[in-house]
């Protein structure tokens, strides 16, 4: 218990500080996002609502929104599978935007988006760490499968004792 409360904030507090440099400075960041994003949302403009936003600096204000709203449910410990989905979702996108090192010839500023990028999976994996953990609780899977079995014994027992009735009032 104790160490979720040290560990979710501690895994938070890089999503709020980077969801607040995206709003503060959403024309940089949405710069950055712009060839991710067309290369992504070019397809797929036509069969989109039209009022859903495509422009990437509305997107990159979203993902800061986000990452600030989610990030502070984790660091709190309100819906934190939740949060952390969420975050995860946000994750992706960035690091795929942000540090492209495959893209990069010059090597020493690959290798400083490539440990960039390394950074990013290695959050993305505590992320889902937290997504699945249930904090000791059996997982809904369980309980679900646990109630079915019950429900199923319970069931056969009553239709047997319903076969029984029926055969003792003959």
């Amino acid at each position: 218990m104790l160490i979720r409360r040290l560990a979710r904030p501690m895994l938070a507090a890089i999503f709020i500080y980077g969801g607040i440099g995206a709003l503060r400075d959403a024309p940089s960041h949405a710069k950055a996002a712009a060839p991710l994003l067309e290369k992504t949302t070019a397809p797929l403009k036509d069969s989109l609502p039209e009022h859903f936003p495509t422009d990437p600096e509305t997107l990159v204000r979203i993902d800061g929104a986000v990452k600030i709203g989610a990030g502070t449910l984790l660091a709190i410990g309100r819906f934190p599978r939740l949060a952390a989905l969420l975050l995860a979702g946000s994750v992706v996108p960035t690091t795929l935007a942000a540090h492209a090192f495959w893209e990069i010839d010059d090597p020493q500023e690959r290798t400083n988006q490539q440990i960039h990028f390394l950074k990013n999976v290695g959050l993305l994996g505590g992320l889902l760490i937290t997504a699945v953990d249930t904090g000791g609780k059996p997982s809904v899977g369980y309980r679900a499968k646990r109630r079915a079995r019950k429900v199923s014994a319970h069931t056969h027992q009553t239709v047997g004792a319903i076969k029984g009735v029926k055969k003792v009032k003959k």
